[in-house]
Formats: structure tokens, sequence, C-alpha cells
């Protein structure tokens, strides 16, 4: 048993909430980083363009959004109590356990990490971890379709 197992679900979403400001802030200095040490951007195709800026921005509205819901939680106990009957449903676990659970999902933020960074850098790279990315989302969403049934 952790320490987090201990925690009241009012506690856990204030540690959510710690942790995608931290996240938050770490986009945006790899955002700086990323754009003072990138290549030469005429070599990116439009593809890999579009690509690095839908996963940067794309997961910048992600994290925002996913501040401002968790800060709503706390302020109303009826969504909150609604949110961790949702999240602690044995159903919901349990696929979330077979199609991959915590393990795949570090996974896809890693591929997501390395596609937005290889889209700047390098094109065979790119290709290479996108290729990567998608049949990791589909065998996560395959496995996920196939254990729902």
């Amino acid at each position: 048993m952790n320490r987090f197992d201990r925690l009241t679900y009012t506690d856990k979403i204030k540690w959510r909430i710690r942790i995608l400001w931290a996240l938050l802030i770490g986009m945006l200095i790899y955002m700086v980083a990323a754009g003072e040490l990138a290549g030469d951007s005429r070599k990116m195709t439009d593809f890999a363009n579009t690509a690095g800026d839908l996963i940067f921005f794309g997961g910048l509205a992600y994290v925002i959004c996913s501040i401002i819901r968790n800060k709503r939680l706390l302020k109303n106990r009826l969504l909150l109590k609604e949110q961790m009957q949702i999240e602690q449903d044995e159903r919901n676990q349990y696929l979330h356990d077979k199609s991959g659970g915590v393990v795949m999902d570090v996974l896809l933020v890693m591929l997501l990490f390395a596609v937005m960074t290889a889209s700047l850098v390098d094109m065979a790279a790119f290709y290479f971890t996108a290729g990567l990315l998608a049949a990791a989302v589909l065998l996560k969403w395959a496995a996920y379709w196939v254990f729902s049934r």
C-alpha cells in the first residue's frame, strides 16, 4: 500500500492539479527549448509540421482543460462524488487494466513526446515513431474493444 492509497479523493484531485501545473510548465519550457534548438523547418513535411503542432497544442489545451475541470470538481461536491464513482467503477478499472493499464498510458505519452520531437528533427525518425504511436493506439483500442464485449 503506497502513500497515495491513504489519501482522500479530494486530496488526490489536489495532487492531480499540482502535477498538471508542473506538466504545463514543462511543456512551455519544452516549447521554448525546441524552438531554439530545432532543426531547419524547411526540411519538415507538411504532415510532420501539422502532427507536431496538433500534438503540442492539443496537449496544451488538454492539460489546461483538465486543470479547470479538476478545480471545478473541488468546488462542487456533487460533481466530485459523481466523478469518484465513475473512476472507482470496477468495470472501467478492469477494462483499463486489460487494455494495457498505466504502462500503456505512459508508453503513449512517451510516444507522443517522441513523435513531436522527431517532427522537429528528422523525418525518417518522425515517420517511424508516428507508426509506433499509431500501432500502440490501435492495440489499446482493440484490447479495450475485445474485453468490453
